[in-house]
């Protein structure tokens, strides 16, 4: 991100909208995933997997109107910014876990229905996953795919229409496109993975511990977990982070902070001597990852990786942030949302001046989430203090109170709701 970007705010004009996908937000594991890869585990071994690193580079996507980088990470200035894209595509091995939508003629588009930009600050180093929600309604610029032609722009459409957009070997470009030009942010580099992988991946560094502060029986998903402390992985792991009507209100929205606990806890066991300090598990989760993502031609570089590795390997748990990019109703959909403008500048200001991020938002039911140990008060919660920066206080950015999330350093449970 440089200090000289242009802002640009989307056009709010009202057009043809399209269905929901039935996974809806099962896919925020597909970016959780390749996010940890990417900016942990991956740089660890990048030198021991010459021959995966020629199959990622033959299948490389071109993100449009990217000037040529400096070969130095530390050079970008401001920092630099990585797009993680989880498609919905309903591959083989993995269709029957996912019913109807992989049974009927829906199964046919992709989407990308987990939009994850993760932001790594220039030093002090900071690393900031800003969800973005798929239902968000916003202009979709026009569209270059790998043969050349160009799809028409459109004023007003759900963010995970962008994919299936982009055309042929278009799709993560198209989707870079559009979220930069949401943001202002110039993305650097970018990655696209399927659910399947996200298992595999999942299953490699041996699950993920999460915690309900009570229990979740949804029918929907198939999940059925009692009050306390779990270890999920495979089918489980799809299902804990796919299940909408068992956590917070029943939204899309409300089950992002169950999603976030997952990616703190997610993140916490990378960093952990569990697997960073074992050799056999970070080859097996550099050979997963690596088989099982579509990258922009900038990160089809193992030296790259190995930078972006580097660069973040000591962050502290109190600087890597997760935070649902802010949104407000669409008056003209109950069903969407569209961008909340001046929460968003504050969020985008404090991440361009490097700041510490503060969460102020406090948990409620419909969150979802509770702070780990803390009861539960007439089916809300309440926040416990936030840890003491790292910084001075000049260095800490309170962020509106709209803005949802969690760091790293802060546990959390899901506020589960038992439903027949």
């Amino acid at each position: 991100m440089s200090e000289s970007s242009t802002r640009r705010r989307p056009v709010a004009r009202h057009g043809q909208l399209n269905s929901p996908s039935a996974v809806n937000q099962l896919l925020k594991l597909i970016g959780i995933a390749v996010v940890v890869v990417l900016v942990s585990g991956l740089g660890v071994v990048g030198y021991v997997v010459g021959g995966l690193t020629g199959t990622v580079s033959a299948n490389a996507v071109e993100l449009e109107g990217q000037q040529e980088l400096p070969p130095d990470i530390g050079a970008y200035e401001g920092g630099f910014d990585i797009l993680l894209t989880g498609v919905d595509t309903c591959e083989e091995k993995y269709a029957h876990l996912f019913g109807a939508r992989c049974e009927d003629s829906a199964g046919d588009a992709t989407l990308n229905d987990v939009n994850l930009l993760v932001h790594v600050s220039s030093e002090p180093r900071r690393i900031t996953a800003v969800s973005f929600p798929r239902d968000l309604m916003i202009p979709i610029p026009e569209c270059r795919d790998i043969n050349g032609n160009t799809s028409s722009a459109m004023s007003k459409q759900p963010l995970n229409a962008a994919y299936e957009h982009g055309g042929e070997k278009g799709g993560l470009n198209c989707v870079a496109k559009t979220i930069s030009e949401l943001t202002g942010e110039d993305i650097e580099f970018a990655a696209k993975v399927t659910f399947g992988g996200v298992i595999e991946i999942t299953d490699a560094i041996g699950g993920v511990d999460v915690c309900l502060a009570s229990p979740i029986k949804d029918k929907y998903t198939g999940l059925d977990m009692a009050a306390g402390d779990h270890t999920v992985q495979g089918l489980e792991a799809l299902q804990f982070l796919r299940t909408r009507k068992g956590v917070g209100d029943g939204s899309d929205l409300g089950r992002i902070g169950n999603q976030q606990q997952y990616m703190s806890s997610l993140a916490r066991k990378m960093i952990s001597s569990e697997v960073l300090g074992n050799v056999p598990v970070m080859l097996k989760l550099a050979d997963t990852g690596l088989s099982n993502i579509e990258a922009s031609t900038s990160l089809a570089d193992p030296m790259k990786i190995v930078q972006i590795a580097l660069a973040v390997k000591s962050v502290p748990f109190e600087d890597i942030v997760f935070v649902q990019y802010p949104t407000v109703d669409d008056p003209y959909d109950s069903n969407k949302v569209v961008p909340d403008q001046a929460a968003a500048a504050a969020l985008w200001d404090a991440i361009s001046a490097n700041k510490q991020l503060q969460i102020t938002h406090e948990n409620t039911a419909n969150d979802g989430v509770v702070v780990k140990d803390e009861p539960v008060a007439d089916g809300g919660a309440t926040e416990t203090a936030a840890p003491e920066p790292s910084e001075t206080p000049t260095d800490v950015a309170a962020l509106p109170e709209s803005i949802k999330g969690n760091s790293a350093a802060v546990q959390t449970c899901s506020n589960g709701n038992v439903r027949g």
